[in-house]
């Protein structure tokens, strides 16, 4: 969670308190205070509130808090009568902008600081690392509107943040510590973005780095804000960024944004109305508020709230709050600002006859469990998120409708989009990581896998031995020991769980062909097992013979 370093002179200056006040009730906005130093301290905050990523937001969000200026803050956007204009060369790039201005800001070296902290800690939140959104800041007076944002060939030159030569947009990706760490999401594009003002100047070239020209510093006082992404999710962000510069003395202008398909003015500051309910306020929460001390608690909040009849409250949030999105939202700041630590804990009155027992899921993995460590092998436990690649390219599987993936809609990284349909994947990963360990290594996993094709949950046994003689007999012989002692029978015995098993031959290509089988049981394939494949070996970097098998214990 991101960790914001918070001066105590910025901090007294912005909220108009002590420092000691400030430090007492912190912890209760909620916050996890890291560190006190004697000139400040460093708190993290929950990702869910990127308006707390900078100074300027927490000491606002203290002095509502805190009841120095509690309820919402009232935006007033006036217009620069500046414009942006989007060529549509840039629309298969980076389609989406939004712009602002910040006029008579006061900046000193605290506030210049904050603002890169809360611009890189939006860019690894809310951008996903820059690939959905990317903020640019500019020194206004440096540039003359209006505005273009277009997509140029990789040859154009311009001078990059922290250089004094000129260097091409290809030069930059290979050379420039911001082109190398996000050159990525540029990958295999023919054109780049680009910002130019009217005589040429570039601003920006959005993801990657700013120009030289535009830099910040303290004796800046006029801004222009950009936020280019891939959906217009860049106005939230936006929001967040204009709110905090009000906090510096910011008066916010917005800019009229020519799309080809049509205009649109950003930012927009008016909050958003939204009505709750007092009976489901103290059912969640599980006190008796009123409603007067409900309004209180909102605006403690930074909400606006107004009593209105049929016991309900109607609300004003603001636009930099858009984690804000259901009325639980609006209940869990209520019983925030009403304090968790007034809330007395109670236990929960159950009937005497209501007797907690073992899942009979978890009581199967537990005899798996014992099953296991029996023959000698360790338990771990792995991610269930992982990624296609190493679900299906390194272990030489195509991704095909019985193994699909059910992927991650937005995923914070590329080694996380998607929920395993596998263990195997994961437990060589583990081998991988241990390969400076004394041989034989014998690991198992019992634990859930997805499958696209019903988005069924489903319980897997997954299970590797490494070391110089692995072969096929042994794993043959652990699947075999483990089917028995589960019950499952091989022919038509008469006391197991499961009457039919059969071992067939198999052509799942993660395993060396001929020393593969698949398991059936009652003709529905369960499992695998065999010797991997010595490619598989390769693509997870490892040195030795690998067997093992999985199977579906659902």
């Amino acid at each position: 969670m991101p960790v914001i370093r918070l001066p105590y002179s910025d901090l007294e200056s912005l909220t108009g308190t002590s420092i000691e006040r400030i430090k007492e009730q912190m912890p209760l906005m909620p916050a996890d205070v890291e560190r006190v130093e004697s000139e400040y301290m460093d708190v993290e905050f929950f990702p869910n509130r990127p308006d707390l990523f900078s100074v300027e937001g927490v000491a606002r969000a203290l002095r509502q808090f805190l009841e120095v200026e509690p309820g919402l803050v009232h935006y007033e956007v006036e217009k620069s009568g500046i414009e942006m204009v989007v060529d549509p060369s840039v629309g298969a790039v980076r389609p989406y902008i939004a712009c602002g201005v910040a006029k008579g800001v006061h900046l000193n070296s605290n506030a210049i600081e904050s603002l890169m902290q809360l611009q890189e800690h939006l860019h690894r939140g809310i951008g996903r690392n820059r690939a959905k959104i990317a903020i640019g800041l500019h020194d206004l007076k440096k540039v003359k509107p209006p505005f273009k944002y277009l997509a140029v060939e990789p040859g154009f030159a311009f001078i990059p943040l922290d250089y004094e030569e000129e260097m091409s947009l290809s030069e930059i990706l290979a050379r420039h510590p911001k082109g190398v760490a996000y050159g990525h999401i540029l990958k295999g594009r023919a054109k780049y973005p680009l910002i130019l003002d009217s005589t040429g100047n570039t601003l920006s070239f959005p993801p990657i780095i700013n120009a030289e020209l535009t830099r910040v510093t303290e004796s800046t006082t006029d801004l222009f804000i950009d936020v280019t992404g891939m959906d217009m999710n860049v106005t939230i962000a936006l929001n967040i960024v204009a709110s905090a510069l009000v906090e510096r003395g910011g008066r916010i202008q917005s800019v009229l944004i020519h799309y080809p398909d049509g205009d649109k003015e950003t930012p927009h500051l008016e909050p958003k109305k939204m009505v709750i309910s007092m009976d489901d306020v103290n059912s969640l929460i599980g006190i008796e508020l009123g409603e007067q001390e409900c309004k209180r608690c909102c605006e403690r909040m930074g909400l606006d709230a107004k009593v209105v009849p049929g016991g309900k409250i109607e609300l004003m949030i603001p636009a930099y709050r858009y984690d804000i999105i259901h009325t639980r939202d609006i209940i869990e700041d209520i019983a925030i600002g009403y304090g968790y630590n007034r809330i007395k804990p109670e236990n929960p009155t159950t009937s005497g006859s209501v007797i907690g027992e073992e899942h009979p899921v978890e009581e199967r993995k537990s005899i798996i469990r014992e099953i296991m460590t029996g023959l000698g092998y360790f338990e771990v436990i792995t991610f269930i998120l992982t990624s296609a690649r190493k679900q299906f390219e390194l272990m030489q599987r195509a991704e095909d409708e019985e193994s699909g993936a059910v992927k991650v809609a937005s995923p914070i990284s590329s080694e996380y989009t998607m929920l395993r349909c596998s263990i195997l994947p994961n437990l060589l990963e583990i081998l991988a990581s241990n390969k400076h360990r004394d041989m034989p290594q014998r690991i198992f996993e019992v634990g859930p896998v997805i499958s696209a094709k019903d988005f069924e949950e489903r319980e897997h046994l997954a299970s590797l031995s490494i070391h110089a003689t692995a072969n096929f007999a042994e794993v043959k012989s652990v699947v075999d020991a483990v089917l028995k002692e589960l019950g499952y029978d091989y022919g038509d015995g008469d006391g197991g769980v499961e009457s039919k098993v059969e071992v067939v031959e198999s052509a799942d290509d993660a395993f060396l062909a001929g020393r593969r089988a698949d398991i059936i049981i009652n003709s529905e394939k369960r499992g695998v097992f065999g010797e991997i494949h010595p490619q598989v070996l390769l693509n997870f970097g490892l040195d030795y013979p690998v067997v093992g098998f999985e199977l579906d214990v659902s």
